[in-house]
């Protein structure tokens, strides 16, 4: 069992020094063993006929970013066991697009359920506010994982690590793939997605207040909107126009599967690194010239899901509110504290995780 209070779940926090590499010393593996995605996560679970029965077991709903995401899939999968396990049921929507639109009409049709629960991973921080509210005044909870809204519109958000972590985390890896020197860009996801918004500020300011990262040039933030051909589409057009690319960092795992395509096809000389599902990338990954990846990065996608599922049954069970200080056990993961973070709440999973070629197929056969 994972034991903590500001989450530590995978390992030991990366230090920034540590992250150098593909040489540097990995990091314990996550212990829980991955299920694989379910073969549709439009509804992991029906709504139960009387949510009131059977031990007075809790409706928790959770809208993802977008239908045919499998990082959402494996989201899903987690908060799926993590709800069962409390006696509660999960249903699933899958926004058909990954647009603030598709999730509002998601959330509506949700409130008019009666649902005692809504975790939202949250294509815009923004334009999901009134509706939120709304399910609130309904006496829903609210909560967010992976990507969050702002503080007053939830009650908690659920994150997978500290952001400040993920940047440094990714700017090392630019550094280090870059040879300490050159260009690189970032494909993220939608240029509204709060989570890859802040990541990227992280790395901005981190490579502002170092001097090491002085020869490293960041030409463009470019937008796949976590669609795989669009995806595609941008990383043809970094290539074309900045031919002195050295690195390309994805922080999305739509838009380094795709990345990483392109790169491996065109033989390019360019490399690849950021936010990645191993499934997706095993045949990306390696060190020599044939493959785009020499490593990347996520977390465990399944502890995760079994965190926000924990956290929304607490929610909904009344054993928290959301507030700083609050603790509650979250399964086998153990316990868990919530903690004020400039002024939002939130419980922090763990550091990422290294993939590498040596550790990919590993991930990969468990499901990830």
């Amino acid at each position: 069992m994972k034991k903590k209070v500001i989450s530590l779940v995978l390992s030991a926090v990366m230090a920034a020094g540590m992250m150098a590499g593909c040489g540097q010393a990995q990091q314990a593996a996550p212990a829980a063993d991955a299920a694989a995605p379910a073969a549709d996560s439009t509804e992991a679970a029906a709504p139960a006929a009387d949510t009131g029965s059977a031990g007075g077991g809790k409706t928790i709903a959770l809208v993802t970013k977008s239908a045919g995401n499998a990082f959402m899939e494996l989201l899903a999968n987690g908060v799926k066991e993590a709800v069962e396990a409390a006696g509660g049921t999960l249903i699933v929507k899958d926004p058909s697009a990954a647009t603030a639109d598709a999730q509002i009409t998601e959330i509506s049709s949700l409130i008019s359920q009666g649902v005692d629960a809504i975790i939202v991973s949250a294509n815009d921080e923004n334009a999901l506010s009134a509706v939120l509210n709304e399910a609130k005044d309904a006496g829903i909870k609210v909560l967010t994982a992976d990507s969050d809204v702002a503080a007053a519109d939830r009650a908690v958000f659920v994150n997978q690590a500290d952001v400040n972590l993920i940047g440094q985390t990714l700017l090392d890896a630019a550094y280090d793939l870059a040879g300490g020197s050159g260009q690189y860009a970032i494909l993220s996801a939608t240029s509204q997605a709060t989570n890859q918004n802040a990541w990227i500020d992280a790395m901005k300011a981190a490579q502002e207040a170092d001097p090491k990262y002085a020869e490293l040039e960041l030409v463009e933030v470019a937008y796949g909107d976590d669609e795989p051909q669009k995806s595609t589409d941008q990383t043809q057009a970094l290539l074309q126009n900045y031919p002195d690319l050295k690195v390309i960092v994805a922080p999305t795992t739509v838009g380094i599967a795709a990345a990483a395509k392109v790169l491996q096809d065109q033989g390019s000389s360019v490399k690849l690194t950021g936010l990645g599902l191993p499934s997706e990338m095993q045949e990306y990954m390696g060190t020599d010239d044939a493959h785009s990846c020499p490593y990347m990065y996520l977390w465990n996608m399944i502890e995760l899901g079994n965190l926000t599922g924990s956290t929304a049954m607490a929610l909904a069970n009344g054993d928290i509110t959301g507030a700083a200080g609050e603790k509650f056990t979250a399964g086998d993961l153990g316990d868990y504290e919530i903690v004020d973070v400039n002024g939002a709440t939130q419980v922090v999973l763990g550091p990422p995780f290294q993939f590498t070629p040596e550790n990919v197929k590993e991930w990969a056969d468990k499901g990830m």
